[in-house]
């Protein structure tokens, strides 16, 4: 009796607890990021996969940085294999960016090094054609994140689409970065056009 008059009294407090936990930050926990805080990073996804997932979570104590996370998922079978992969352009910190895969490749990766003296970081996009594949139907999406400063997701809307690339800004008194990424489909056909 005595033991149970116990456990109800520290019941509460548990729970307490346990909604404290809860309303944490979920960022370190829940997620499986691919750099530490004011470090760089380099993200490729398994030969034959494309990036299909972003995820950021910004700080402005750790350097005004943020942590990031990838899903990748594997191409459809009519694309065939990646007929050749390549690091496409880079960007520079506290610069607007905008880059779409050359030769009409898809981002397969992303890597990026931080330079504390602007607050930001160089980007730079894993990039792989499959055969003479060609983008159609291509969209850029509303910014990620929506605010500067906020949590930011992007997944692509169904299978058969593919990031191409991204157009980026960076505001230099907040010191974050808005993007906005380039997504289409692509033919099943080969064709003769580049960045179309």
């Amino acid at each position: 009796m005595m033991k149970s008059a116990l456990a109800l009294r520290a019941l509460p407090v548990l729970l307490l607890l346990a909604g404290a936990a809860r309303a944490q930050p979920n960022y370190i926990y829940e997620e499986e990021w691919v750099n530490t805080w004011r470090q760089g990073f380099n993200f490729q996804c398994p030969h034959g996969e494309a990036l299909v997932a972003i995820r950021s979570y910004f700080s402005e104590k750790e350097g005004s940085d943020r942590l990031w996370s990838f899903e990748c998922q594997p191409t459809p079978p009519s694309l065939g294999e990646p007929t050749e992969c390549w690091w496409d352009d880079i960007n520079r910190a506290g610069m607007e960016w905008s880059s779409s895969c050359t030769n009409n490749g898809l981002v397969a990766g992303i890597q990026s090094q931080y330079f504390p003296s602007v607050l930001d970081r160089e980007w730079q996009f894993y990039c792989c054609r499959y055969s003479r594949r060609c983008p159609y139907s291509c969209w850029k999406t509303t910014d990620v994140p929506e605010y500067y400063r906020e949590e930011g997701e992007m997944v692509i809307p169904s299978y058969g689409y593919f990031i191409r690339g991204a157009q980026t800004t960076f505001s230099g008194v907040l010191r974050d970065r808005q993007w906005k990424y380039i997504i289409c489909r692509m033919t099943d056909f080969d064709c003769e056009f580049q960045n179309f």
